[in-house]
């Protein structure tokens, strides 16, 4: 079974093409959404968060103040460092109990933010799918899409890989610089191509 690891800038628009994918039948494990869920109210993960950042960091209900801590992590070095090695350990997990549930798809996708940043995911993927586009287009998204600020977006995307690295290090790209429906025929075709690619291993098997 092929593993994809799905990445990319803020504003790239790998959400979206995640879903896109998802409407074709393939399996999505979306790290982002397991971080979610790793550090709502009453989760372990969120108590050594708030352990690791002071109570200031959860809200009068208990709940993760999220804005507030994208905020320090991408201002801080050392504080992204210490979420990441709280977080990413459990997310790695997650992952894989995730991508055992289907063991009989013919190829699945992880969409992973910061994929070739940290690493981890190496031996679970066999290619790597970078959205792209420019990095105008980047900020732009951003801000609408996150109400962040240019600033903000900024932080981001300066602890990311320099879109060039990203691309260079890319197995497969899609340009998501237009329309939701040109997305779609692009994801439509990758897609194609990864079901041919998962048939021919299939054979040779």
């Amino acid at each position: 079974m092929i593993v994809v690891g799905l990445t990319g800038g803020i504003g790239s628009g790998k959400s979206e093409a995640a879903r896109l994918f998802a409407g074709l039948g393939v399996p999505v494990v979306d790290t982002d959404a397991i971080a979610h869920q790793l550090t709502a109210p009453g989760q372990p993960a969120l108590l050594r968060i708030a352990q690791a950042f002071g109570t200031e960091i959860l809200d009068a209900d208990g709940a993760l103040r999220r804005g507030e801590l994208r905020q320090r992590a991408f201002s801080d070095p050392e504080t992204r460092k210490t979420l990441e090695e709280i977080l990413h350990p459990l997310i790695r997990e997650c992952v894989v109990q995730e991508l055992a549930k289907n063991p009989v798809a013919p190829y699945q996708i992880i969409v992973v933010p910061l994929l070739f940043e940290t690493g981890g995911y190496a031996n679970l993927i066999s290619r790597s799918l970078v959205i792209d586009c420019d990095e105008a287009l980047q900020v732009r998204r951003a801000m609408a899409r996150g109400r962040l600020t240019e600033p903000e977006v900024r932080a981001i995307m300066a602890a990311q890989l320099p879109r060039e690295q990203r691309l260079a290090m890319a197995d497969d790209v899609i340009v998501n610089d237009g329309s939701l429906d040109q997305l779609a025929a692009r994801v439509r075709d990758r897609h194609e191509k990864y079901i041919q690619a998962c048939i021919v291993s299939h054979s040779i098997s």
